[in-house]
C-alpha cells in the first residue's frame, strides 16, 4: 500500500472489541501541492459477500429479515431490515463463504454462484468490499429452514418472494438496504429471471 501523495501515517486503535476501529492522522498532498493534516476513524470489518437468490421457473427470489441495531438508531422504528443473504468472509474465498451463508441464513445448498461486482460498502469510514453475487436455486436444494447460527445469536427470516413483487417493495422504499438495491437492480437491469 502505498501512495506518493500521503506521508506520516499514524494510527491509534480505539476499540477492538468486536471488530477493529482506528483512529489515523496523516499528511495528505492536495491538488494545489499544499501538505494537510487530516484524521479519520477507520472501520475494520473484514470484507463481505452477498447473493441474490433467484428462481426462474417459479419466478421468485429469497429474502431475509433481520433486527439492524444501526437502523434502528437511525429511523427505522422497529429496527428490521429486509436483505440478501450475506456474511463476512472467514478465511475462506468469496464464494465459498457465499455458498456457506445460504445454507446457514436461507436453508439452500447451491453449487454454483455468479459473482457480479466487487465494491467498497462505505469507503469514508469503513475498509470493507463487499463480494456480490447471484445463484439460481430450486426447492430441490432445500436442506433445513435456514435461520441462521444459534451460537452467531442470528434470528432470521427466510422470505421466498415473487420477483415483481420484490421490484415493486423496492420502487416504494420497502427495500432500503444498499446492497439488496444493487443486486436487485442487477437483476431488472440484466433480465435475470427472464
Amino acid at each position: 500500500m502505498s501512495s506518493n501523495r500521503l506521508k506520516n501515517i499514524q494510527s491509534t486503535l480505539l476499540s477492538d472489541n468486536h471488530y477493529i476501529l482506528k483512529k489515523y492522522n496523516f499528511q495528505y498532498l492536495m491538488d494545489n501541492g499544499t501538505w494537510v493534516n487530516q484524521m479519520r476513524e477507520v472501520y475494520d470489518r473484514g470484507d463481505g459477500a452477498g447473493i441474490l437468490l433467484y428462481n426462474k421457473e417459479k419466478q421468485t427470489i429469497i429474502l431475509i429479515k433481520q433486527f439492524r441495531m444501526p437502523t434502528y438508531l437511525n429511523d427505522n422504528k422497529d429496527g428490521f431490515i429486509i436483505e440478501i443473504c450475506a456474511g463476512l468472509l472467514d478465511k475462506d474465498n468469496p464464494e465459498a463463504c457465499i455458498i456457506r451463508e445460504v445454507e446457514e441464513e436461507v436453508g439452500y445448498r447451491i453449487k454454483t454462484v455468479k459473482k457480479v461486482y466487487e465494491a467498497y460498502s462505505s469507503p469514508g469510514v469503513m475498509t470493507e468490499k463487499m463480494h456480490f453475487f447471484v445463484g439460481e436455486y430450486t426447492d430441490t436444494m432445500k436442506v433445513n429452514d435456514g435461520g441462521g447460527l444459534d451460537s452467531e445469536h442470528e434470528d432470521i427470516e427466510v422470505l421466498e418472494i415473487p420477483f415483481t413483487e420484490a421490484i415493486d417493495m423496492l420502487n416504494s422504499g420497502k427495500i432500503e438496504d444498499t446492497r439488496t438495491i444493487v443486486l436487485l437492480q442487477y437483476a431488472q437491469i440484466n433480465r435475470l429471471l427472464d
